[in-house]
């Protein structure tokens, strides 16, 4: 594992990766520290070193490979969605069939792309996940659009009847939101702005937006109105 260094410029987005393929780690590594705007702050090879990773100082975008020589990358974003939860986690990977791409979704994952990208059009695409954006490999998001297809009618997001509300147990509603994004989601439901909300918690403008679109994710919604309800009827919100 590489040292993580200290003192990051401000306006230098921090990137961390988790690869153990040495030519593609190197072709990334190059990439990255030939980007002004970028700065590398973490390489791990294997899933332990991932997960010693997150020790340390957060990175602003964490890159992560899923098949390691030790384990999944699906555990390493699991926890950094924990211990880092103002990161923006991005898949590379070989694997681009259903069950890794849901699997990497459902665990934090804002952004997955196949390892035939170029190293060059990865460090846009950080700089597009550090923005608040989602990057998908066209034929990832062809997946992703196949399942969602073959769920018919089921595209309308959950829970919005009675029956789908009395299916959803009650009791996973807690896990479903981390303290933060129930913490971002309730200031936005008073009527505060992400730039308000960036301000009140001391945090980034596009960390804000990281986080309302990762409640619209996992809320399966995409607007404010109904990520509130979505919100209120799973218990989430106290009014």
């Amino acid at each position: 594992m590489q040292p993580t260094p200290t003192a990051l410029a401000p306006s230098r987005v921090a990137v961390a990766i988790v690869e153990d393929d040495a030519g593609f780690l190197d072709a990334l590594r190059q990439a990255v520290q030939g980007a002004a705007d970028l700065r590398l702050t973490g390489v791990a090879v294997t899933r332990a070193d991932g997960l010693a990773l997150l020790d340390g100082p957060p990175a602003h975008v964490l890159l992560v490979d899923l098949g390691l020589p030790d384990g999944s990358g699906i555990d390493i974003i699991r926890a950094a969605a924990q211990r880092w939860p103002e990161c923006s986690i991005m898949v590379s990977s070989s694997f681009g069939d259903e069950a890794h791409i849901m699997q990497s979704i459902e665990a934090g994952a804002a952004g997955y792309l196949l390892k035939d990208s170029a190293p060059v059009r990865i460090v846009d695409e950080i700089r597009s996940v550090a923005a608040g954006g989602s990057p998908i490999s066209p034929i990832i998001a062809r997946q992703i659009l196949l399942r969602f297809r073959g769920r018919g009618t089921d595209l309308t997001p959950p829970a919005t009847t009675e029956a789908a509300a009395e299916a959803e147990p009650q009791e996973e509603a807690p896990s479903l939101l981390s303290p933060r994004e129930k913490e971002v989601l309730a200031l936005i439901t008073k009527g505060f702005t992400t730039v308000e909300v960036a301000r009140m918690l001391d945090l980034s403008h596009f960390t804000v937006r990281t986080f309302v679109r990762r409640i619209y994710s996992k809320l399966e919604v995409t607007s404010k109105a109904e990520a509130i309800y979505e919100a209120r009827t799973l218990g989430l919100l106290n009014s």
